[in-house]
């Protein structure tokens, strides 16, 4: 019951956040110096279909009658039309959002198979040679830019080496000798139900190189976190008792330590999660990746303000659910924590 009402008052205020947004993006986006009818109609536009698209856009009207006809369509699922691609806003979200969820979990994944042991193996060594090691590969990954770690990559592993592909998310010429069945748009996934085994490890192929550079930062910064938490942990009384019982090392670190310094740790990946979530810009680009990274920078670039309220709505939903799951995750690992 307890959980059931710290459910219903962070939706409640999760609402509230989210009205704020919605607030913020649609009057900053009529602030911005451009005509969306012209940029929906395009470069030749003529001012009387200006003027008629503008009408039809509702943009003839006063600032707040605007918003609350944003309102009732937000409410209804519509999102409005895109200016550049003059699609439904959510049809293109939702048609991009399997691929920037599957760079973005396959990114994750490696973040955290490599940065918890790495944080643990540093708190458990402290002052020794792996945990300088450790320590300096988390400030590389956490310092340096994806854009110059993309490329550097990119040189060394396609050009240099030809063990990789250079960018995409499959190789094109397997639609005509290997065509992929789409189930569930995961290419990685729909491949495997499908035993579509050639067109699986290419994709996993094209997977390798935006997922290490998606999880530069993550594992820098998640292997930083259990260091810190782990190095409190082993300071405290019962894990010097269970030391004097003769219990083994391993089982101290792993079991009774980790268990209790792993809360922090969920918090700092529920974070890069949900910010890598609208903040994979730089890889998308760098490795032309279909996702909603991609979609955002053309966007922005073609002041599509429809598209770039709706993902920033997008991005909001994610840190609220997000952040949520990573609040039951904590009580559920640490009874100390009380949901109220």
């Amino acid at each position: 019951m307890q959980k059931f009402e710290f459910i219903i008052r962070r939706l409640l205020t999760s609402f509230i956040v989210l009205i704020g947004v919605s607030i913020m993006t649609f009057f900053i986006s009529r602030v911005v110096p451009s005509n969306p009818a012209e940029l929906f109609i395009g470069p030749k536009a003529r001012p009387d279909d200006i003027e008629r698209v503008s009408k039809q856009l509702g943009l003839d009207k006063p600032l707040p009658i605007q918003y609350g006809i944003y309102m009732g369509e937000l409410l209804r699922g519509d999102l409005g039309q895109s200016l550049g691609t003059k699609r439904p806003v959510l049809t293109e979200i939702s048609s991009r959002l399997p691929a920037t969820l599957e760079l973005l979990i396959s990114g994750m994944f490696l973040a955290v198979l490599l940065g918890l042991p790495l944080g643990v193996l540093s708190a458990r060594w402290q002052g020794k040679p792996i945990d300088v090691a450790v320590r300096i590969t988390s400030i590389v990954g956490v310092s340096m830019p994806a854009f110059f770690l993309g490329l550097i990559l990119q040189i060394f592993f396609f050009r240099d080496l030809h063990l990789l592909p250079l960018a995409a998310r499959v190789n094109g010429e397997l639609r005509f000798s290997n065509p992929l069945l789409e189930m569930t748009g995961f290419f990685l996934l729909d491949s495997f139900l499908t035993q579509n085994w050639v067109t699986f490890k290419d994709v996993l192929l094209h997977l390798v190189l935006p997922s290490i550079t998606l999880a530069a930062y993550p594992i820098g910064l998640i292997a930083r976190m259990t260091r810190a938490s782990m190095l409190e942990v082993l300071e405290q009384d019962y894990i010097r008792t269970a030391r004097a019982y003769g219990i083994g090392d391993t089982v101290v670190t792993y079991l009774y330590a980790l268990k209790n310094a792993i809360g922090p740790t969920l918090t700092i990946i529920g974070i890069t999660f949900a910010y890598a979530l609208t903040g994979t810009f730089f890889v998308e680009v760098i490795f032309n990746w279909p996702g909603l990274g991609l979609f955002t920078v053309r966007s922005l670039l073609g002041l599509d303000y429809p598209a770039i309220m709706g993902i920033t709505l997008f991005g909001a939903v994610g840190y609220v659910f997000i952040n949520l799951i990573v609040d039951l995750l904590q009580a559920g690992v640490d009874p100390r924590i009380s949901l109220e």
